[in-house]
């Protein structure tokens, strides 16, 4: 009886501990500078966005927020620098469509997106919106769509580059009109839309926040934006969903902040709330506003079950349309 009581008041004290390491780890975080990881090269819209969050939860916490930029790979390199660090909440990623699909389709890859990594918070999406040159023949989505249906060559469309949102776009929209569409990858923006504002391609599903000061230039002529409900950027420019008669065609640029898979639970939990808070703030939404950035916000477990879906999601599309890794 003795060794019963023994072993339950042992369980008692290793519990207690255990809860009172757990306030502790929330209560007491965080102690030094947190960095924000943004896989891409400083000036784009995931570092601005990256920005104006750590700027916010460097002024709520009292310590520095950095945001560094560890470019390379498609975004790779950063993730995989992330993955590989302390799980403790100092070092966070920004991710982006790239994050679910960069193990499709690169051999060298050793992490996981869901495995390896642990949601904080989901910010929103930036739409993609179908642009083509102002010469383009086609005027409307329904028009390029039946254009490509008849045309002897298939129509070129833009990327910047291999399994990148512009590209996915394409192949999801080739799949699911059942049209003829031919990728041309580029190294990157610039020139990509360099080509397509020359009319050397014939269209490019860019992100909204690119698109538009072109659009608003009257340089590309915008067809249709690629999300499940219109653009607040681009109120009478009509979904793909409804020009071509494509219920459940979505596609965007979401971007949210993660932490490495054993990050501890209670440090995500007051991360992901005072993330939220950050996002509630007028003037983070105004600057949200001017990136394009329809605000959605997530928890870190409502993330982690979107970017599920996303993956088995873009895991089909890779698969029908025969892309290989490299």
């Amino acid at each position: 009886m003795r060794h019963v009581k023994k072993a339950v008041a042992t369980a008692m004290g290793i519990a207690a501990m255990s809860i009172s390491l757990t306030a502790t780890a929330q209560d007491d975080f965080p102690k030094k500078p947190i960095r924000i990881v943004v896989p891409y090269p400083a000036g784009g819209v995931v570092d601005a966005i990256a920005r104006t969050v750590g700027d916010k939860l460097s002024h709520q916490y009292g310590q520095p927020v950095i945001v560094e930029n560890k470019s390379g790979a498609g975004g790779a390199i950063g993730t995989e620098y992330v993955a590989k660090s302390a799980a403790d909440g100092y070092t966070l990623l920004m991710v982006s469509p790239s994050h679910a699909v960069a193990p499709l389709l690169q051999k060298s890859i050793t992490w996981d997106p869901v495995r390896d990594f642990k949601g904080i918070a989901g910010f929103g999406v930036i739409p993609n919106v179908i642009v083509v040159p102002p010469g383009s023949s086609a005027k409307t989505m329904a028009g390029f769509v039946e254009a490509a249906r008849k045309s002897a060559a298939p129509p070129t469309y833009a990327s910047s580059g291999i399994g990148t949102s512009s590209h996915l776009t394409g192949e999801l929209l080739a799949q699911s009109a059942r049209i003829p569409l031919t990728h041309v990858p580029y190294k990157g923006q610039p020139e990509a839309i360099s080509d397509l504002l020359a009319g050397r391609v014939d269209m490019m599903p860019m992100s909204t926040s690119l698109a538009l000061p072109h659009i608003q230039a009257g340089k590309l002529h915008p067809l249709a934006v690629t999300t499940a409900t219109r653009s607040s950027a681009l109120p009478n420019i009509p979904t793909v969903a409804e020009a071509v008669k494509l219920p459940g065609f979505e596609v965007g640029t979401w971007l949210a902040l993660v932490a490495p898979a054993r990050t501890p639970d209670p440090v995500v939990k007051k991360l992901s709330a005072d993330v939220a808070q950050a996002l509630a703030l007028p003037d983070v939404q105004k600057k949200f506003q001017t990136l394009a950035l329809e605000g959605a916000p997530q928890t870190g477990q409502e993330f982690d079950s979107f970017l599920r879906q996303e993956v088995a999601r873009w895991s089909a599309v890779v698969k029908q349309a025969g892309i290989q890794p490299n």
